[in-house]
């Protein structure tokens, strides 16, 4: 005996989907938050590690630039010691820059004034 096909009275059929489809939609939002739970838990790792990492490169920025601060403190200090007049007019020379960084800068000053002392002559204002 071979069976081809049952059909079951329409009420019945409908009620076996209506059960199939809940059960299979119970399933889906089961996953759905399991994944959208694993997913805020990678993230929050991932933003955790993040900040780590930028607060270790900060830090270890901050090492460099201070490292880099004192040896060029150092240096200028160095220099400022061995030639006292060549250091005042580096200084100068910077002073100058930042007075003028833009080209509609305009500054007013007395020729004679001290900021100026390395433009009245070619041996540094004496």
């Amino acid at each position: 005996m071979r069976l081809k096909r049952i059909d079951l009275p329409e009420q019945v059929s409908q009620s076996v989907f209506q059960r199939m489809s809940a059960e299979r939609t119970r399933v889906a939002k089961k996953f759905r938050s399991e994944g959208e739970e694993k997913a805020k838990t990678i993230r929050a790792e991932a933003d955790r590690t993040r900040q780590v990492l930028l607060a270790e490169a900060r830090r270890d920025g901050d090492k460099t630039r201070g490292a880099g601060d004192a040896k060029a403190t150092q240096i200028y200090a160095d220099a400022f010691g061995q030639d006292p007049e060549f250091f005042a007019l580096y200084r100068s020379l910077n002073a100058y820059k930042d007075a003028f960084a833009k080209r509609s800068d305009v500054l007013l000053i007395d020729p004679s004034s001290e900021f100026m002392r390395y433009f009245k002559d070619s041996k540094g204002g004496r």
